[in-house]
């Protein structure tokens, strides 16, 4: 969870609190028996340690910001910082205000998910797209030239007229967009990855000093980092994982590896292979695969060029 919102406090302090709901127990009952919770005593068991002493707050509600049986967030107060009871009408009134937030919210996901379906219809049927045109061809190609058997003039005429109708529908199927739509992003690459790493024991950095990546490409690295720490989560149990940015020549890199992998080489799921689609509209290339030692790997190479 991420601070959207503040009253009487700096947005740009505010914007960089983040916690889970497991650290934050005040949130779960709140959530959990729909009301609003006080606490005064022992903040850091109710708040992540780090904000238990924050501004010198002595007393905190939690409300829930919930709906339909959805919990979507919380809204958290005090009153300057010092002891206080809120009155039954101040209780109603953060209840209120919670439901007001969770049914706009609830309104504002709906369309995200209807425009995100519509999305992954889109990339589904370039996927069966290029299956269909361009997979089929390969594959013939290759039987053809692994066969080992020597081919006539004839013969390699076809096979590279055949590569070249290949190439063909590549360009024809890549130069279709695929998301037409721009991503409106609320941090960078960097911070997302710093605000992971606090909280991610086993996520071990390596950024370069002044590596900054070209507005264009933070979308598509920022899915590639995120998606990477999802597979991670789902497939692995990992005691370490390793991420690596850096800018060679006119290309930025970045690699996420983890150990810990239950059942390597048994492929991968639809999101990388979405990205990999996505990344070669952007003149970017996305690779995966288990790598010895029961290990996994996630790379984005992207050209800087004209970014």
């Amino acid at each position: 969870m991420r601070a959207v919102g503040s009253h009487g406090v700096d947005r740009a302090l505010i914007g960089q609190i983040e916690g889970t709901l497991d650290e934050t127990p005040i949130a779960q009952r709140a959530l959990a028996e729909d009301r609003v919770v006080v606490a005064s005593e022992h903040l850091e068991r109710e708040l992540p340690p780090r904000y238990a002493r924050f501004a010198g707050i002595t007393t905190i509600t939690c409300g829930p910001v919930a709906a339909g049986g959805r919990w979507l967030g919380a809204m958290i107060a005090d009153r300057g910082g010092g002891r206080f009871e809120p009155t039954d009408e101040e209780r109603q009134t953060m209840l209120t205000l919670g439901r007001l937030a969770a049914l706009a919210a609830s309104v504002e996901r709906a369309t995200r998910q209807d425009e995100r379906a519509r999305r992954l219809s889109e990339r589904i049927e370039l996927t069966r797209e290029i299956h269909e045109r361009v997979m089929q061809r390969l594959f013939g190609l290759t039987l053809a030239l692994g066969s080992g058997e020597p081919l006539t003039p004839e013969e390699r005429r076809t096979c590279h007229d055949q590569l070249q109708a290949v190439l063909a529908d590549l360009r024809s199927t890549l130069g279709r967009p695929i998301d037409s739509s721009p991503r409106t992003l609320a941090t960078t690459l960097a911070e997302l990855v710093a605000r992971r790493a606090e909280r991610t024991p086993q996520l071990v950095v390596s950024w370069p000093e002044r590596l900054e990546i070209p507005a264009g490409l933070e979308p598509l690295a920022q899915s590639v980092f995120l998606e990477a720490l999802r597979n991670c989560e789902k497939h692995a149990r990992p005691e370490r994982i390793d991420l690596r940015a850096s800018k060679v020549a006119d290309a930025f890199e970045l690699e996420i590896t983890n150990d810990g992998v239950a059942a390597p080489g048994t492929g991968s799921g639809l999101g990388l292979r979405l990205l990999s689609l996505e990344a070669l509209q952007r003149d970017a290339l996305v690779e995966y695969g288990a790598l010895p030692s029961s290990r996994w790997h996630v790379r984005l190479v992207a050209s800087l060029e004209g970014r």
